[in-house]
């Protein structure tokens, strides 16, 4: 086996690492009290991210301050995260976990096309089809119209082009920095942009950005938000060094299984039939991916026989 394919494939193994760490980081916000304010939560879940991670860049010898050059890339990529995560955080409080991610996974058909256009990236037909059937399986779970669900049907939406946004950038930047790096200063960047807000908006009485004192259930559940959230995109970073983005994209559609287990598991959430099938189709379509590629790379790496 090549070294290209041990990377790939430690690449996938990352990806579905992060696709089951996530689900467990939006639980924790949905279980967070109402009271606190979704911009709170995310504020929460990158300050947890920047005390666990900086000592750990120094203990490794990783710890760099950015680049001028690269302190423009750092924030556009942390704003798109910063977003993407309030979108999502705002969803999950509104409808069932499963939905919400459900309704998100437009973003690896984003993903392939942005790879395509910004990193060059190769995408076959195969691929492009393995995205349209994974994205079918999603339809089948979204269920919901948007007349049920109503305006924050859409927060998943604007989540799904951020979250494609962020992992182009990751992409593009996981080649130059140690990944514990990379998500250290993502977290710093999202940290100097939301904590003014918080500020600013203190005793405002503006529900959706007016901080308050954190019970101790909601100090558990924002620390579980930071950790998890740390932990699942150093993940997802070590996914996206290893391996291309159209690759490991229809194998976000595994996220969904995790997400229905702990909806159930944690909010009694449980799907119905329709959902099953769903859930079968996205299953079968990162399995083939998974498969395409060991067959791709094989054929690459597969010596030419003499004349």
């Amino acid at each position: 086996m090549s070294a290209n394919t041990d990377r790939t494939l430690l690449g996938i193994f990352y990806m579905v690492g992060f696709c089951l760490l996530a689900p467990l980081m939006d639980a924790f916000a949905k279980a967070t009290p109402a009271e606190v304010p979704a911009a709170q939560i995310i504020t929460a879940r990158f300050v947890v991210q920047i005390v666990l991670l900086w000592p750990l860049a120094v203990a490794m010898g990783q710890f760099a301050w950015p680049t001028r050059r690269s302190i423009g890339l750092h924030f556009l990529r942390a704003g798109s995260l910063l977003l993407a995560t309030w979108f999502f955080f705002s969803a999950v409080r509104a409808m069932p976990l499963a939905s919400a991610i459900a309704i998100f996974f437009v973003e690896p058909f984003v993903l392939t096309f942005l790879g395509a256009i910004f990193l060059k990236e190769e995408v076959g037909m195969r691929r492009i089809m393995a995205c349209l059937v994974g994205f079918g399986g999603a339809l089948l779970i979204i269920q919901p119209s948007f007349t049920n669900l109503g305006v924050v049907a859409l927060f998943p939406l604007g989540t799904a082009v951020l979250f494609a946004t962020y992992m182009i950038l990751t992409r593009m930047m996981s080649q130059s920095l140690h990944p514990v790096t990379t998500q250290l200063h993502t977290a710093i960047a999202a940290s100097v942009l939301v904590v003014p807000v918080l500020w600013f908006y203190d005793g405002s009485g503006i529900t959706a950005l007016d901080p308050v004192w954190p019970d101790q259930t909601a100090m558990w559940t924002l620390l579980g938000v930071g950790v998890m959230a740390t932990v699942s995109h150093i993940s997802i970073t070590f996914a996206l060094r290893n391996a291309p983005a159209a690759t490991i994209a229809p194998l976000q559609y595994l996220e969904i299984i995790s997400a229905t287990a702990v909806g159930y598991l944690a909010f009694d959430e449980l799907p119905n039939g329709l959902t099953w099938v769903g859930i079968a189709i996205i299953v079968g379509s990162g399995l083939y991916v998974f498969a395409r590629e060991r067959v791709r790379e094989q054929k690459i790496t597969r010596p030419t026989p003499a004349p």
